[in-house]
């Protein structure tokens, strides 16, 4: 019988599940639940939240499913990946039970304590020990829960990201990694530790904070309750966790200096790999721990987000492309000109962006003409518009010295459309590659390798395919550059963001590499 590993990818619209055949590297089924978007609460402007049991009900039935699509017992899982949705929080009692619903990656009620801690802390101190002010992160939002329910707060016994939820789910055990830790902001950098500065900076106990375990390695096992409702032998371990773009950058083979990975689904990443570390002083782009990360050979994932990439253009088929399907919409949208005949979309509205300095500007079409732009220009400004935010962030990483030149994505979402993938290849210079593979296939992955399966990183990744290649094409790259230079001027007349420093190299800070090197990320 044949080594099958699971991998869970745990998203805030989806949670999907794969199989792969570790002996031959293939998945052999995939599976994602709900059927519909899982629903994300804002009570008030600006906040987003989940129920975490939402999460662990689609965690049951997709792992039912794809043992059933592989036709092969439950009893032949011999380990489990976790991917996640990153900066969330979970707080839960001494009995582990949810206090209150999880405060998710795209809400934007911390961005004040953050900042507050951030002057508090001392700005060229808290960049050198995190890469990171406090922002809107994981630690920022426990702190407005300790600030604005002290009921709740009093009774929380530990602060998880959603990934620790789940794995305390299937294990019992309450654990993070020092990956996780860092995209918490609550790791150290130069001490190498859990940070206990942001925490007296927030005035947080250490003991809220769960122990460390290793990325890669037996975090837990199956408990016998867990194991009686996924369908799975109970002691089946866990052995690899990690937010959903370092996962997802593990996924497609993203593991060196120069690399990035990207996705475009409910938000739009850009997930690059350095060597040293290194930060942006206005923290527009993040620095965490990558999951390959070693003692002898650090690496650093600089991390930029646009919170509405697909959910701009599932807004828009709801709304003014009523009755197309995605596909349609892309060929309309072939009909309009490179630069959309001068129409710009600001792809905002979906909480705060740390792009934008944590600024919520809303989202906007710049130089609408009712005589002369149709849906075609709307649809391809919008693309055009996505793909132009996205390099905004690229700008401010590449003056931190993280050149990328590769830029790897999984064929999904938007990087079906290839207005989307020749317009990213043109205005960011990178070569764009498409995998097929996805986060939960690559957690999978990273499983076997936690296990032991596998002996080294590239062994699990064997089997990886190229569905297809864009090459920057100086015919259009030209025109894509133009086009690029009219949308940060519609940036700038909205949110005054794009500087004319952004249009050279914004300024960042770099640390000699030896002085913080680590022990062991919808359409």
């Amino acid at each position: 019988m044949p080594y099958l590993l699971l991998g869970l990818d745990i998203g805030s619209s989806f949670v999907k599940a794969t199989l792969v055949e570790a002996d031959r590297g293939v998945p052999l089924a995939r599976a994602s639940a709900p059927r519909v978007e899982m629903p994300i609460a804002s009570p008030q402007p600006g906040w987003a939240e989940q129920d975490p049991e939402d999460w662990w009900h689609s965690v049951v039935e997709t792992t039912r499913e794809v043992v059933r699509r592989a036709g092969i017992g439950g009893s032949s899982v011999a380990a489990i990946g976790l991917s996640y949705q990153m900066h969330g929080l979970v707080v839960v009692d001494r009995r582990q039970r949810v206090l209150r619903p999880a405060i998710i990656w795209c809400d934007g009620r911390a961005v004040d304590i953050g900042r507050r801690a951030f002057d508090l802390f001392g700005h060229e101190t808290c960049l050198a020990h995190l890469l990171n002010s406090p922002g809107n992160f994981t630690a920022s939002r426990l702190r407005w829960v300790k600030e604005h329910e002290p009921d709740q707060f009093a009774s929380i016994d530990k602060a998880m990201l959603p990934g620790d939820y789940v794995a305390m789910r299937l294990t019992g055990r309450v654990a993070t990694t020092a990956s996780g830790l860092s995209e918490a902001v609550l790791w150290d950098f130069l001490e190498r530790h859990l940070s206990d500065d942001v925490l007296e900076a927030l005035d947080l106990s250490p003991s809220l904070v769960p122990e460390l375990v290793p990325t890669f390695g037996e975090q837990g096992v199956l408990t016998p309750a867990a194991a009686e409702e996924l369908g799975l032998p109970a002691g089946t371990p866990l052995t690899f966790r990690a937010g959903d773009q370092p996962a997802n950058a593990f996924a497609l083979n993203v593991l060196d200096p120069g690399e990035a990975a990207a996705t475009a689904g409910t938000s739009g990443v850009v997930y690059g790999i350095g060597a040293s570390p290194a930060w942006d002083v206005r923290s527009r782009v993040n620095t965490f721990l990558h999951v390959t990360d070693r003692p002898d050979a650090p690496r650093y994932g600089v991390l930029l987000c646009v919170n509405g990439s697909g959910s701009l253009y599932s807004w828009l088929k709801r709304t003014m492309a009523q009755g197309l399907s995605y596909e349609e919409m892309d060929r309309l949208a072939l009909q309009a000109p490179i630069g959309s005949d001068g129409l710009v979309v600001l792809p905002y509205g979906n909480g705060a962006e740390r792009t934008l300095e944590n600024a919520d500007p809303g989202g906007a079409a710049l130089g609408l003409a009712f005589n002369r732009h149709s849906t075609a220009h709307l649809l391809r400004a919008a693309q055009e518009g996505i793909v132009f935010a996205l390099n905004y962030g690229l700008d401010v990483m590449r003056g931190m010295g993280i050149a990328v030149t590769a830029v790897r994505a999984g064929h999904a979402n938007l990087f079906l459309s290839d207005l989307f993938s020749r317009a990213f290849a043109d205005t960011s210079g990178a070569v764009v590659e498409l995998m097929a593979t996805d986060g939960a296939e690559g957690a999978a992955r990273a499983a076997g390798v936690g296990a032991g399966i596998f002996t080294t990183v590239r062994e699990s990744l064997a089997g990886l395919r190229v569905r297809a290649r864009f090459e920057p094409d100086p015919a259009t790259a030209s025109q894509y550059r133009a086009a690029y230079e009219r949308w940060l001027d519609g940036l700038s007349s909205v949110t005054g963001q794009a500087s004319s420093s952004n249009r050279r190299s914004p300024f960042s800070a770099r640390m000699p590499a030896a002085s913080c090197t680590t022990s062991s990320v919808p359409r």
